[in-house]
């Protein structure tokens, strides 16, 4: 049997022995660690624990490796015969991970674009967002093992999802109610940035939910 065909073999024994699952799931929880990395910086930028300029820059890097994540999964999919999830699940859910951290780096690019104001109205926001990426890496560390756990976990999330939504409505509130500046509209833009986040975190509780329930059909 040549190396090859007994690589082959080797990965197809592997497969059916469920590893490739738990590698799938690897990669995505790498990919996740990637946007909690993001939202961290985030929350130091507006603290201005982080000069505006430097976060941009180190986000930059963070965003570099997400990308290559997402490249690994895909090598890993082709190779692999099965998926804990619909294949076609996997890529959504990686595609939203990926949508959160796009729009995490839009935040923090365009915070150093504004002049970094005053921003303090969306730290709320971002720690909802900090705990709702917890709660979907835990989510996904039950996937192979116990996905009975998932459903919660994913309630969860979106329940963090929710709170941005609150905290956004709020600040836009306070802020309408005062005088139109420069610096509130550039406020306001921000804000919004962090709402879409919000939204995007809520679609990757949709994906990953769609994907739980065609398991159970």
């Amino acid at each position: 049997m040549t190396g090859r065909r007994l690589r082959r073999v080797w990965r197809i024994l592997d497969d059916l022995a469920g590893r490739s699952h738990h590698r799938v799931v690897g990669i995505l929880l790498r990919q996740l660690e990637q946007n909690q990395e993001a939202v961290d910086l985030a929350v130091d930028v507006v603290t201005r624990a982080v000069p505006s300029a430097t976060g941009r820059a180190r986000m930059g890097d963070i965003e570099h490796a997400g990308d290559d994540h997402r490249r690994q999964l895909v090598v890993e999919l082709a190779a692999s015969l099965t998926t804990p999830i619909d294949r076609e699940d996997v890529f959504r859910l990686s595609r939203s991970i990926d949508d959160v951290l796009d729009n995490l780096r839009d935040f923090v690019r365009e915070n150093d674009l504004f002049g970094a104001p005053t921003m303090d109205a969306a730290v709320p926001a971002l720690i909802a967002v900090r705990e709702g990426l917890a709660l979907l890496r835990r989510a996904l560390q039950q996937l192979v093992d116990h996905p009975t756990d998932v459903a919660d976990l994913v309630l969860a999330v979106r329940k963090r999802a929710g709170v941005v939504r609150r905290v956004y409505q709020e600040a836009i509130g306070r802020l309408l109610a005062g005088d139109v500046t420069s610096e509130m509209l550039r406020q306001r833009e921000l804000l919004r940035r962090i709402d879409v986040v919000g939204l995007r975190l809520a679609e990757c509780c949709d994906a990953l939910a769609d994907a739980m329930l065609k398991r159970i059909v």
